[in-house]
């Protein structure tokens, strides 16, 4: 099959010309059984019947799960349809209102119509380039006292559970950048509560495919963890109600959003509670946990790869400095303008986003019939289009499942067709927070990565969950080098 990118990670061909398709009456898919489909195959393991699908020739492939007649898409030209020409015929699809709806149905990413544009439009002041950058000493100084407590670790402490400290700590800078709210010494109760509730709706489990009244013990937990989540929430919003603070953050904004704009419910003065309550259980749940991975994913990488984070060590050492002794606890804190001098973090960063992408799918549910990659395809249906899977399309990527940051040329980026990486998602809908969480994943591992080596202990491939992200079943775990 023809590739995407040489050895040099350069090179280009015609997206169309390496379309797959045999169009007909129906897309092929794997086989299954009367009335459930393909329910058992996907629920013994998803990411398996992911790359069953995938190995299809077609670019469009069917399939059935639970309820759902499911539609994948592998070609980028395909996702952009969806995701951009043709937007307005698309909705989130049902199997994502119905499962996440459960938990925060009035947060932006379930929203739709009118009540989306309005409030997208009024949060996205605090996603902002010029705003953004405002965070960035914030995000280093965090990171830099994360660093500093490793470097007092007990040296019998064993390996670091660098997934664990990871969500520690995006957890404690999104609550200061967002919400200027210190969290350090609380942030428990929302990141344990979060990783409850996400593997509550493992696609994996079959709880995930039960409704959440029904009273199952995984049901329960995610309850518990939910009230948990909530009261943490109720106490942040009390705590700035009762402040006679001026604030210019995220929070602000959420209180004082002009409900008769088309945003709240008309009469009440703000946001209802729930409102604000989803909004807020929206932003620390996503907003932590997938910076976390990228973060977790990155380090194990450079860890399994050490001529490669030899390089990003070099870089770093010339940019920020070494402290002027050869050792690197005195080097400089990173700030946003260095990152234009950081190339290749950049593309370490890539290269894991695009490796786990922590939003590993994206769902739409077309409103009408439709037509995709030379089929019909009936309203209603679960469009798929899986990062996962076209992030590690051959068609694309030179010797795709290999960590390769160097592919990420400025040629290569140019001759990359849209769609054929879309880390967080695209169109209209892409993730309100991409500029923020990229500049944090890049200051958090260029501190972090400037005063300590990592060593494997955890190695790929990993046994990964298909979660509300793309998790690793064990915690990713590190030896730590001072540098």
């Amino acid at each position: 099959m023809a590739t995407h990118d040489g050895a040099d990670g350069t090179g280009g061909t015609d997206a169309e010309a390496l379309r797959e398709s045999t169009a007909g009456d129906r897309p092929p898919g794997p086989d299954g059984v009367p009335v459930i489909g393909n329910t058992l195959q996907f629920l013994r393991d998803p990411l398996t019947f992911y790359a069953r699908c995938a190995a299809y020739e077609d670019d469009v492939v069917t399939y059935r799960v639970a309820t759902s007649d499911g539609v994948m898409l592998k070609h980028p030209a395909d996702i952009e349809q969806v995701l951009v020409t043709d937007d307005a015929d698309y909705r989130r699809a049902s199997i994502i209102r119905n499962a996440l709806g459960q938990i925060a149905d009035g947060g932006l990413f379930l929203m739709e119509g009118e009540a989306w544009s309005a409030h997208r439009t009024a949060l996205q002041p605090s996603f902002y380039r010029d705003r953004v950058e405002t965070y960035a000493d914030m995000m280093a100084r965090f990171a830099d006292e994360r660093a500093a407590e490793w470097a007092e670790r007990d040296s019998e402490a064993g390996p670091l559970p660098v997934s664990e400290e990871m969500r520690t700590l995006t957890l404690e800078i999104l609550a200061k950048t967002l919400l200027d709210v210190d969290i350090r010494g609380r942030e428990s109760a929302i990141r344990d509560a979060a990783a409850v509730i996400s593997d509550r709706f493992d696609a994996g489990s079959v709880s995930a495919l039960v409704p959440l009244w029904v009273p199952t013990p995984a049901n329960r937990r995610c309850r518990r963890a939910v009230a948990q989540f909530d009261d943490a929430i109720a106490d942040i919003v009390a705590e700035r109600r009762a402040s006679d603070e001026e604030f210019d953050d995220l929070l602000s904004i959420l209180l004082s959003i002009d409900p008769d704009d088309g945003t709240g419910e008309s009469g009440d003065g703000g946001l209802s509670e729930r409102q604000i309550r989803d909004h807020l259980f929206t932003f620390l749940f996503a907003g932590h946990e997938t910076t976390a991975l990228t973060l977790s994913y990155a380090v194990m990488l450079l860890a399994n790869d050490q001529q490669r984070q030899a390089r990003l060590h070099e870089e770093l050492d010339s940019v920020l400095g070494d402290g002027g002794d050869g050792s690197a606890a005195d080097a400089e804190r990173p700030g946003a303008t260095d990152l234009f001098e950081l190339d290749y973090l950049d593309r370490v960063v890539d290269e894991a986003l695009r490796l786990y992408p922590p939003a590993y799918t994206v769902f739409r549910e077309p409103t009408r019939d439709v037509d995709l990659g030379g089929y019909r395809i009936p309203e209603g249906s679960t469009i798929s289009m899986p990062q996962w899977v076209v992030h590690r399309d051959d068609r694309w990527y030179d010797d795709p499942d290999a960590f390769r940051p160097e592919r990420w040329t400025d040629e290569f980026r140019e001759s990359l067709p849209e769609y054929a990486y879309f880390p967080f998602g695209g169109g209209p809908r892409h993730c309100i927070g991409m500029r923020f969480a990229l500049m944090e994943a890049k200051l958090v591992l260029a501190t972090l990565a400037s005063r300590f080596a990592f060593d494997p202990v955890t190695e790929p491939p990993l046994d990964l969950s298909m979660q509300i992200t793309l998790q690793p079943d064990e915690p990713i775990e590190v030896d730590l080098r001072e540098r």
